[in-house]
């Protein structure tokens, strides 16, 4: 018998594959898009930390071939992950001919961000590894968003999150934070959500 959930298919896991999705985080930015209304046709929208490319495919979907979607990692995406509206920038996001790249396609209307850190196993280790991810995720957003853009980006809890939403809200009109249903029990995983970029 599996002693987590990680080690086994669960009912995310199964519907992304049913769905032709490559992993089950897509239900997240499916329900944060339910939630707060992010992803609109004819938006320009960055993914980072894109492979190996459930949110970039969702977003290709949502938005039905309109506007652009940028999508940048150190990894390359799932091969049926594809679209004539898709960018794809392979390369270290922290790289300056990178971040002058992703320059050049924008400015964009929503910034996403599902990057997760190696893991070590150590909570306070890969705590701190995912608060330097969100810091370099503010700053595209930041860097990057046109004026009233949005803003969602993945940080495990305990990262000073409180810190970073009091940051987020000088950027943006409102900054919270959401866990998604589709997050797993144990995982201690968590989403901040900027609306509005001033």
């Amino acid at each position: 018998m599996a002693n987590s959930s990680y080690e086994k298919p669960d009912f995310w896991s199964q519907k992304a594959f049913k769905e032709g999705y490559p992993a089950r985080s897509v239900y997240k930015l499916q329900e944060i898009d339910e939630k707060f209304g992010m992803i609109k046709k004819n938006y320009r929208v960055l993914d980072l930390g894109a492979a190996p490319g459930s949110w970039t495919t969702f977003l290709l979907r949502t938005m039905e071939g309109t506007g652009k979607v940028v999508s940048c990692d150190l990894n390359p995406l799932s091969k049926n992950v594809k679209g004539d509206n898709l960018v794809f920038i392979q390369g270290d996001l922290n790289d300056a001919e990178i971040r002058a790249s992703i320059k050049a396609e924008g400015p964009f209307d929503l910034v996403v961000c599902d990057a997760a850190p190696l893991t070590t196993g150590n909570k306070v280790v890969d705590t701190a590894r995912s608060r330097g991810l969100v810091k370099m995720a503010v700053w595209y957003a930041q860097t990057m968003l046109r004026q009233g853009g949005n803003f969602a980006v993945k940080i495990f809890q305990n990262g000073d999150q409180q810190e970073i939403l009091k940051d987020m809200r000088t950027i943006f009109t409102s900054a919270k934070g959401f866990k998604p249903v589709a997050c797993r029990a144990e995982s201690f995983e968590t989403y901040l959500i900027g609306l509005s970029k001033k």
